[in-house]
């Protein structure tokens, strides 16, 4: 990742921080980030290889492409 990329991503956990219970960020595992679509994933999985919820996804302008969510309902 470069600057934009960087900046993008302390402004979005910055904001997912402030949204609290709701937040796509919290609770997330881990953070990675997709080049071709621009965004950052925030998954939940707790154990490689199963999860039970589709990862939260946020793009560099912070706009929410998938809000994540159950897998199994």
């Amino acid at each position: 990742m470069g600057r934009k990329e960087i900046a993008a991503l302390i402004d979005i956990l910055t904001r997912e921080n402030e949204r609290g219970g709701e937040s796509l960020a919290l609770g997330a595992w881990t953070i990675s980030f997709d080049k071709a679509r621009g965004a950052f994933a925030f998954d939940k999985c707790e154990a490689e290889g199963y999860c039970e919820e589709r990862p939260g996804v946020i793009a560099l302008d912070g706009s929410v492409l998938d809000a994540g969510g159950p897998l199994f309902g």
